[in-house]
């Protein structure tokens, strides 16, 4: 809870509510609104429940059904050898979901739909309770891949666009939309990046090998069209709308697929629904977290900082977005002084269309509404609420903070260990991808992904992927800031942390 000490304590108890951590949804919801008004009655107002149960109690009748019904289930589950019963029933790779459809829920904690746990203070990690990746396809599923996986008259060629988790994203759905239709999928084509002109091909980043065995099962891969489609004039598709169905897809493009031979998609950003069936859904998870392995260079260097930066101790990883184009897009400014504030507002004047939020909005607007990055200050006074340790060991991943090492300052002051890639790797290393954006994102990526708490300055889809593999594959802690409700606390530069609880 986020809270002001008062002297005045029924002052303090009014602001007490306000947080700036979400509490994961099917906690409240696994409560009944019966037994929410019980927590608030007092124990006098429950005098009269209490004399009936005594009643029921001293009932002969009673007590013998209540023994041959325990005696009961204690049978079952000794016969049956029943898991042991958990708060909620498990939901296979996610069921509310974020970016690309994996788990999204702002908790202290690991993200899914599961409670949450911590111990330990700071570095405390959360009980996973048992819960492990479901991967079981159905039998009719498996049936039909027999012929999905031979297929040689359909092919599904897709371009992927953005940064690397963006073109992870959409090559996740491409596989899913390939299996949909019952096509072979063509290796996806990078699409080079606008902002930083990464031309990286699938195999520079991706291991294309893996990917082929692992979906063998799934979806045929193929790395080009085969010579008999490649005089084959595609159907095209542009503008595909947001959240389309598989029976949308199906309706849309399988009768030209098949009469053509070849589907080309551009821009497949979201245009899938989250919303699937058990066993797409399932297939999403593979993608995502088995099929998607990186190149052998790309992980070994990765593994290399993450062991580097373990052989301190624990460590936290932080995405902070406070690049340049990140403002400029957000229409955010970093607030270091008027004077960068005043080429992010001129930048935003020459490219407008750079913008991605609400253009309706000021700068004020967006950042009480949360959806501003938290710049270094605002990131250090959350640590230091949350009880980080002023010795803790940050690795930070992102792109060249604008305003460069002044930008940090803040952090840095109050955080001296904090280290990057490029002050992590020795000389020499980082050389082979100079110029190579999407694979030293990639590098941040795997040591982002291996440390013990990680938190994202602003959401995206780099903190959407990595909260989706930790409840993939360990549930390990994941901090969401709730922007909207913290600020108002933050912006209070009076308050000492302290007294943020």
């Amino acid at each position: 809870m986020a809270t002001r000490s008062k002297a005045n304590s029924s002052t303090k108890q009014q602001h007490q509510q306000l947080s700036y951590i979400s509490v994961p949804s099917q906690i409240i919801h696994s409560l009944s609104s019966s037994s929410l008004q019980s927590l608030l009655l007092s124990p006098k107002k429950s005098s009269r429940s209490a004399i009936r149960l005594s009643s029921l109690i001293k009932n002969p009748r009673f007590l013998l059904l209540f023994l041959f019904l325990f005696a009961l289930v204690g049978t079952l589950r000794i016969g049956l050898d029943l898991d042991p019963i958990l708060p909620f029933s498990p939901i296979p790779c996610g069921g509310a979901t974020g970016g690309a459809g994996f788990p999204a829920v702002e908790a202290v904690g690991f993200p899914g739909n599961r409670t949450t746990v911590v111990r330990d203070g700071f570095w405390g990690q959360p009980d996973g309770m048992g819960y492990k990746p479901c991967l079981t396809f159905s039998s009719e599923y498996k049936r039909w891949s027999k012929d999905v996986t031979v297929e040689r008259r359909k092919y599904l060629m897709v371009v992927v666009s953005g940064g690397l988790n963006q073109q992870r994203n959409q090559i996740v759905d491409a596989v899913v939309i390939a299996r949909i239709l019952g096509a072979a999928l063509v290796v996806p084509i990078l699409q080079v990046n606008v902002i930083w002109g990464d031309d990286s091909e699938f195999s520079d980043i991706f291991d294309l090998d893996h990917f082929k065995k692992t979906l063998a099962d799934d979806v045929r891969v193929v790395s080009s069209l085969p010579s008999t489609h490649l005089m084959n004039r595609p159907v095209e598709e542009k503008r595909t709308p947001l959240h389309v169905s598989p029976r949308w897809i199906r309706s849309r493009y399988l009768r030209r697929l098949n009469k053509e031979g070849v589907l080309l998609l551009r821009g497949l950003d979201s245009r899938l629904s989250k919303d699937l069936p058990p066993d797409l859904q399932k297939l999403r998870c593979k993608v995502a977290f088995d099929a998607l392995k990186f190149a052998a260079p790309i992980q070994e260097l990765g593994n290399k900082l993450a062991m580097r930066m373990q052989s301190k101790g624990p460590y936290l990883a932080l995405h902070l977005r406070m690049e340049k184009d990140v403002w400029v897009r957000t229409g955010c400014l970093p607030g270091l002084s008027s004077m960068y504030d005043e080429i992010i507002y001129e930048e935003r004047k020459l490219r407008p269309e750079l913008l991605t939020a609400r253009s309706n909005m000021t700068y004020h607007d967006r950042k009480l509404a949360g959806l501003c990055p938290l710049n270094a200050l605002e990131v250090t006074r959350l640590l230091k609420a949350l009880e980080a340790p002023k010795n803790a060991m940050i690795y930070w991943a992102g792109g060249e903070p604008f305003g460069g090492e002044e930008a940090l300052l803040p952090l840095t002051r109050e955080f001296p260990n904090l280290y990057n890639k490029e002050n992590l790797a020795l000389p020499g290393e980082l050389e082979p991808f100079t110029n190579k954006s999407s694979i030293l994102a990639a590098i941040d990526y795997i040591v982002c992904e291996q440390s013990d708490v990680f938190m994202p300055s602003h959401g995206g889809n780099m903190g959407h992927v990595i909260q989706g593999r930790r409840a993939y594959t360990g549930h390990k802690k994941f901090i969401t800031p709730n922007k909207r409700q913290m600020l108002l606390y933050f912006l209070d530069t009076s308050l000492p942390e302290s007294e943020i609880q």
